[in-house]
């Protein structure tokens, strides 16, 4: 993979889609259509999804492709392969609240080495570089020519008052309980992949999710992370999280600055 290559489309794609969300989004009325696993999908996550694969698939036509819409059609296990979920946040997006992103990455042997998580209605940029830096972006945000890309870098945590990011729709008692377990500064919730970016950018430290999540959800977060010097893993065995699995379904996992003393 052409990485300097992967790093224009992939950021290029996520810019495009998220213009057409945002037309969505502020018009005065969307379709909301309920899937068979009784999630929400609107005319935003298919139009972005028609968009960002055509362009993947444009651009790199021999690597498999699996993106949230289509997963159903995706039968084969892969190892390589990119990933899309162009609508992270759907309830968000439904109840106006604007935590909702653009996620595409790419997956090489079952690690999520590159990706772009982009919050358009929170004029919020983050991606990987070639070389797997991490950046946020600043500026107008351009199609071809980027803006002021700062490198972001996790905390370097405080054991004795934390900073804790959980979802904002997901929340349950388990969840808390599990977050009870450390001395917390301040909590705040945050909608779709934007988790992994606070994280990222040291503006939390940690980030369980003791609830059913999907690859889709979380590739491109998890490489930002990552490229940012942070970790996700298993909640169980505190491997690192991986991609490719059967069905695409997450298990539970923490992301967290490497300072974090993780409770047992």
């Amino acid at each position: 993979m052409n990485f300097t290559d992967l790093t224009a489309v992939m950021r290029r794609l996520a810019l495009e889609a998220g213009d057409r969300i945002m037309e969505i989004y502020n018009s005065p009325d969307f379709e909301v259509k309920t899937k068979s696993d009784a999630s929400p999908v609107t005319e935003a996550d298919e139009a972005a999804d028609v968009l960002i694969s055509a362009g993947l698939r444009a651009a790199f036509p021999g690597v498999a492709l699996v993106t949230e819409e289509q997963a159903a059609s995706h039968g084969q296990e892969v190892s390589t392969f990119l990933i899309v979920d162009p609508l992270d946040g759907t309830k968000e997006f439904v109840q106006r609240r604007g935590d909702f992103t653009v996620n595409i990455a790419y997956v090489e042997n079952g690690v999520p080495l590159r990706g772009v998580v982009y919050a358009p209605a929170k004029g919020r940029l983050f991606y990987t570089l070639p070389d797997g830096r991490a950046v946020e972006e600043h500026g107008a945000f351009d199609k071809v020519t980027p803006g002021e890309q700062a490198p972001i870098t996790v905390s370097t945590p405080d054991n004795r008052a934390l900073m804790v990011v959980a979802s904002k729709s997901h929340r349950d008692q388990a969840t808390d309980d599990y977050i009870g377990q450390y001395a917390v500064r301040d909590m705040t919730s945050a909608g779709s992949s934007l988790k992994f970016c606070l994280v990222a950018t040291g503006e939390a430290d940690l980030y369980p999710r003791l609830g059913r999540t999907m690859e889709w959800d979380t590739a491109a977060g998890d490489a930002v992370l990552r490229g940012a010097g942070g970790k996700v893993i298993d909640f169980e065995s505190h491997a690192p999280l991986a991609y490719g699995k059967p069905g695409f379904a997450n298990p539970f996992f923490i992301a967290y600055a490497p300072g974090v003393l993780l409770v047992k």
